[in-house]
């Protein structure tokens, strides 16, 4: 195959990629951004709303881990079905079918498991699909859907909300989920005439499984690094506001941070695709900036909330891809996996921070809060050093049947990870 169809291919898996994770990350955002209305609607107040959110991130964390070795089996057509279907149907049960507190609870959990569906299929995509001199940007990419479903939940309400309620923009999520359903159906029919031998001959080859401590110690650091972004993703204008900058100072703030961390995100993935392995400590230093950033927010200072506010979620959250990344190369013959421990840290993670910081800002203000989460930062990053040092042991233990591949050349340097 020649470069420029090579090129082409590799692009239409990234946007794929990244257009299904979008769709499952989603539904919390378009919640999020229409709270007032939805809970004006259903007659519940802020703190079931946040329980319903949590819920979300928790069931996708469970599906995560419980199906990680199946979906290292399944085709990307099945998956893709699995992940089209699960977001249709929680769409439609959204817009049609909640009521109430316990409805929602109930449809919250569909659309979590739909989540969960999405993130598989783009991490086996991006694993199983693209060349390996690609893959960093393609994680990248792909991990940039989360700045960008929050800069669509935000869109969402002076646009389709504001004509037809907040019901309607799950009936968007709902159309958009039969799009990739037809998709993979077209996906699975073109592989039936094929034929599949090769793809049973390769999952009968799943041998070789990630190292346990090291991935367990990488889905903690993404469990406390990503409560603390979160938080900074969800507070951060609500500190803001209390400070002093207005509520459209607060929307520029947030849209310039989205924007922000989709580039370095981006960036960062690139720039993998460029180097002999050693990104572990570069997300290790991303987590620190942001422990950092999480510090300078408990100065009281609209200035402060910029630059520190800034400087937290662009870089402090710019890591997600690039340690899925790593991690899914690491994964051996089971890169589904290794990516799910990671995956199931950052829901867990997703699940507790707006909750348990949330709550203990209320409690305690908002300054302390910020010190808590600088030290989830803080301890996230040392985590990832940590669990570097056993993933490098495990290599120089069990070298990789294939060499690793950088670019055009291949090979296994001992500082991979």
């Amino acid at each position: 195959m020649s470069p420029a169809p090579r090129r082409g291919r590799s692009a239409l898996v990234m946007a794929v990629a990244s257009a299904v994770t979008t769709l499952g990350a989603l539904p919390p955002f378009l919640l999020g951004a229409q709270a007032v209305a939805i809970r004006d609607d259903l007659g519940f107040g802020l703190g079931a709303f946040g329980v319903a959110v949590s819920l979300f991130f928790a069931t996708a964390a469970v599906a995560t881990l419980s199906t990680s070795t199946l979906v290292d089996r399944m085709s990307r057509g099945l998956l893709l079905l699995l992940a089209g279907g699960v977001v249709t149907a929680g769409g439609l049960a959204m817009s049609l079918l909640v009521s109430g507190w316990w409805s929602l609870m109930a449809v919250m959990v569909v659309l979590g498991l739909g989540n969960a569906a999405c993130q598989a299929t783009a991490n086996s995509l991006m694993a199983r699909t693209l060349p390996p001199g690609r893959r960093g940007l393609g994680f990248g990419v792909k991990q940039s859907a989360v700045p960008l479903a929050i800069m669509l939940g935000g869109l969402a309400v002076p646009t389709t909300g504001a004509l037809w309620g907040w019901r309607s923009t799950f009936v968007v999520t709902c159309c958009l989920g039969v799009v990739v359903m037809l998709g993979a159906v077209g996906l699975l029919l073109r592989g039936r005439r094929r034929g599949s031998r090769r793809a049973a001959a390769s999952n009968a080859d799943l041998l070789e499984s990630p190292p346990t401590l090291p991935l367990v110690l990488a889905a903690l650091a993404i469990t406390l690094a990503s409560a603390a972004a979160n938080y900074v993703g969800a507070f951060a204008a609500s500190w803001g506001f209390e400070v002093g900058l207005t509520p459209s100072q607060t929307g520029v703030l947030m849209a310039v941070g989205s924007g922000g961390s989709i580039a370095i995100r981006v960036f960062s993935g690139w720039r993998a695709d460029h180097r002999h392995g050693a990104n572990l400590p570069v997300v290790a230093t991303q987590m620190w900036v942001g422990a950092l950033g999480c510090l300078g927010l408990m100065i009281d200072a609209p200035w402060a909330v910029w630059v520190f506010g800034l400087l937290a979620f662009s870089i402090g959250w710019s890591w997600p891809g690039l340690l899925l990344y790593a991690v899914a190369r690491l994964g051996r013959d089971n890169p589904a996996q290794a990516s799910a421990a990671i995956q199931a840290g950052a829901f867990a993670g997703g699940a507790l921070g707006p909750a348990v910081l949330g709550g203990l800002s209320g409690a305690a203000g908002f300054p302390v809060t910020w010190a808590v989460a600088a030290g989830c930062f803080a301890l996230a990053g040392a985590l990832i050093l940590l669990s570097r040092r056993l993933f490098t042991a495990d290599l120089l233990a069990r070298p990789p049947r294939e060499p690793f591949t950088y670019g055009r050349s291949k090979v296994t340097p001992p500082r991979e990870p």
